[in-house]
């Protein structure tokens, strides 16, 4: 009989922790799924456990934020990628759109305040801007972080990697981050490249840095050293298809100001290969064309919109041409492709870079059926 009974007693324990188990693992695949915010922006209710990942800044230091939004509750941490420690986050994000979050350390003391809004991008996708501060309000500067559009199908983690050196001989400064992906082989190759191309740009400025480090020039101390600053941003991210942008900005010595260039890195993941913008469309197609055209119109109403515009007409008709040089910086996004014009490309330098989204729409005819966009423009 107390056999029996003790068999009784395991079975049901056995039949709850199966239960307990399933749960858990329901729960995990439903918080896994990033949806686009533009679902959620404005203050409505996200669906349970959403999970978003941000990366943007505080003041000039790079954040990387991942938060689980429950209808207004939200949850996370976000970490510094020179330091890589995750910091706790807790909060709430009200019908308007008002975020506030409170960070903590280990021992759940209050370090730090995020105050800002919710909205959406261009792209359609979440940003954050506001205020951070010390819980006494004190150390107020601004942050802003872009929702990262992650859709990837295995636990894969974003690892921004940095590069930094302060050479004092060589009167040089380098800080340049790219992205790694880690948690699943297939991205290796990936991460070859993005590596690849980051340290080859990183080692052409050194070079050069170098080899003029001894010239002397009469010039206010503030102005002597060099520098190199490269971020990045993921436009777009699947198992089959990363599409990253990166702007460098660099100043050499002497110089007035500074200058940023883009760099796109478009991978074919499925074949290990960086894309070509050919490479999306069917061949002998018309393709510069029909995105000149379309990038030339909508710089001109920019124009037209913007009270003190600083595109220019003679800038335009050159630097959106349908020329293969002015459409380098393209990457991928899931409404279209995203063109990037770099200063003085299609307007004045102090107007910094100019960007145009090409709807797929546009593009549908043209585009290759079963090459790497072929389903985003079904």
């Amino acid at each position: 009989m107390r056999t029996r009974i003790q068999l009784t007693l395991l079975l049901a324990i056995t039949i709850v922790a199966a239960g307990a188990c399933r749960k858990t693992v329901t729960n995990q695949n439903t918080n896994s799924a990033a949806t686009p915010a533009a679902d959620v922006v404005g203050g409505g209710a996200a669906q349970s456990g959403e999970k978003f990942s941000f990366r943007g800044a505080i003041a000039n230091l790079s954040i990387e934020m991942s938060l689980l939004r429950d209808g207004e509750r939200l949850t996370g941490t976000y970490f510094y990628p020179r330091i890589g420690k995750n910091i706790a986050l807790q909060g709430s994000v009200d019908s308007g759109g008002n975020v506030d979050l409170r960070e903590s350390d280990e021992t759940g003391k209050e370090t730090g305040v995020f105050k800002g809004k919710w909205k959406s991008n261009d792209t359609g996708f979440a940003e954050i801007e506001g205020k951070w501060s010390r819980p006494d309000g004190s150390k107020e500067t601004d942050f802003s972080v872009t929702q990262q559009p992650l859709e990837f199908t295995a636990d894969v983690r974003v690892m921004p990697k940095v590069i930094r050196e302060n050479n004092k001989d060589a009167k040089y400064t380098v800080e340049a981050e790219y992205p790694q992906l880690e948690g699943d082989v297939r991205f290796d190759k990936f991460n070859a490249a993005a590596r690849g191309l980051i340290t080859k740009d990183v080692a052409a400025f050194k070079t050069a840095e170098t080899a003029s480090a001894d010239e002397e020039l009469d010039v206010p101390a503030e102005t002597q050293t060099s520098s190199l600053n490269i971020g990045y941003e993921i436009r777009f991210a699947t198992d089959d298809l990363i599409s990253v942008e990166f702007t460098e900005g660099s100043y050499s010595r002497g110089a007035a100001h500074g200058n940023s260039v883009t760099e796109a890195l478009n991978y074919d993941v499925k074949n290990s290969k960086r894309l070509a913008l050919a490479d999306l469309f069917n061949p002998k197609s018309n393709y510069l064309d029909v995105i000149s055209t379309y990038c030339m119109k909508d710089l001109r109403a920019q124009a037209q919109r913007q009270k003190d515009s600083m595109l220019l007409e003679d800038q335009i008709e050159s630097g959106a041409g349908p020329n293969a040089d002015n459409y380098r910086a393209w990457t991928i996004t899931r409404k279209g492709l995203w063109i990037t014009f770099d200063p003085y490309q299609v307007a004045a330098y102090a107007a910094g870079p100019q960007h145009v989204l090409v709807p797929y729409s546009t593009l549908k005819s043209i585009i290759k059926p079963d090459g790497p966009i072929g389903n985003l423009a079904g």
